[in-house]
């Protein structure tokens, strides 16, 4: 078998690899990224939120993100019925970017592994990556490429960026359950059919929550083409309900929510739909012996406040930052400096994803005497500025959404 060495292997070339591949590169390491797919290809999770925008700033990405054309996003609408709310991100509480991108995740990835190429580091395209030692003194990897040839890569370090592939927590048993009950998504891509002026803000996210069920909601992403990504969330059980093609069901559970269904009443429906199923994932630990989890393959909550690049690009920050010090000679506790302030904004999104499905925070969304003030601090959490202690709903997310939750329903 064929033997190589590198300083950093990463799995996965997604958002989270590519921007950690660029931070290290810029400290000039020697980084090896090994892909199962070959790019462009599909990807969901394609609302960004602002605070993405200043972790593609460190890798030196911005410029060819900004440069794509991709459909402008300042903001969050939410729907349910009659009632309606929005928040603009540039009206937050916490200092940073206040805008940010929609985007077609096939074309973004691919420019943000293109822009790690060119900064040096190396991509290799559907190798796939089949076992992991992680016992001795090295990091030690066996690949298989597209010929079906085996090889081995040794590394000082092995970064975990393969997004829902898992590679680490499936191959080192780290998975641990979801606290999450078992939900799905049904989405597609299409021609929105939307005329200018429309009802429509195409500069923000639309979530449509069903009349009925508080529990089911829709995503509306507006693209910079005139096409759209729309999906359903919903607990197994209720989309089991529906027959037929994926696509057959999406559109028979949007017939069901009358503002929707109109907004896209002009639209073509000329994509097949997917659906992935049980999508929340938890590890034990998000580190350990020459290893760390980037992303979402160590943890994944939920679709509904677009949260998963800004965690995947979070976690490429602190973990580039503590192989900086690693390299230099530093002692590194990675507890300490990875994992737990990581968790902190996780589990900031957590409080507020468990808000969302037990219906407090859309009573919360649609009060409509909301305090200027409060709506700015809840507004950066939706921006993504989950570490933001001096805002009090992320150093305390639970009780101030307790409380928050009691005055709007006084």
């Amino acid at each position: 078998m064929r033997k190589e060495q590198t300083e950093i292997l990463i799995i996965g070339a997604g958002p989270a690899g590519s921007v950690a591949a660029g931070m290290l590169r810029q400290q000039g390491r020697q980084v090896l990224l090994l892909e199962r797919e070959q790019f462009p290809r599909f990807s969901i999770g394609e609302s960004l939120l602002p605070q993405s925008m200043e972790y593609l700033e460190a890798a030196g990405m911005l410029r060819d993100v900004v440069e794509a054309g991709f459909q402008f996003k300042n903001g969050a609408a939410f729907a349910c019925g009659d009632q309606h709310a929005e928040f603009d991100f540039r009206e937050k509480f916490s200092p940073g970017w206040g805008t940010t991108y929609q985007v077609q995740r096939a074309t973004f990835d691919k420019i943000l592994a293109d822009a790690a190429e060119r900064a040096g580091a190396e991509i290799r395209y559907r190798h796939e990556v089949i076992a992991v030692d992680v016992t001795g003194a090295t990091a030690k990897v066996v690949a298989r490429d597209v010929g079906g040839v085996e090889y081995q890569v040794e590394a000082q370090f092995l970064l975990d960026a393969s997004g829902f592939g898992r590679i680490l927590p499936r191959l080192l048993k780290l998975e641990t359950p979801s606290n999450f009950p078992v939900r799905g998504a049904i989405f597609t891509h299409l021609q929105d059919g939307l005329a200018p002026g429309a009802s429509f803000d195409r500069n923000k996210i639309l979530i449509t929550v069903h009349p009925e069920h508080r529990d089911v909601w829709f995503w509306t992403i507006p693209f910079s083409n005139g096409r759209c990504s729309l999906g359903v969330v919903a607990g197994t059980e209720y989309l089991a309900q529906y027959a037929g093609s994926d696509l057959d069901r999406l559109r028979a559970i949007v017939g069901e929510v009358a503002g929707l269904s109109a907004l896209l009443a002009n639209a073509r429906w000329d994509t097949p739909a997917r659906q992935i199923v049980g999508y929340s994932a938890n590890v034990e630990a998000l580190w350990g012996n020459h290893y760390a989890l980037l992303g979402n393959a160590g943890e994944f909550l939920d679709p509904v406040f677009s949260s998963g690049v800004t965690i995947a690009f979070k976690s490429a920050s602190l973990a580039s930052a503590c192989l900086r010090r690693q390299f230099a000679g530093a002692q590194v506790d990675w507890q300490a400096d990875y994992d737990q302030p990581l968790r902190k904004g996780v589990d900031t999104f957590r409080a507020f994803v468990d808000a969302w499905y037990s219906g407090s925070f859309q009573k919360i969304i649609f009060f409509a005497h909301a305090s200027t003030t409060v709506r700015g601090m809840l507004s950066s959490i939706l921006a993504g500025y989950a570490w933001d202690q001096n805002n009090p709903y992320v150093a305390e997310p639970q009780r101030r959404l307790a409380v928050l939750e009691e005055l709007c329903s006084g």
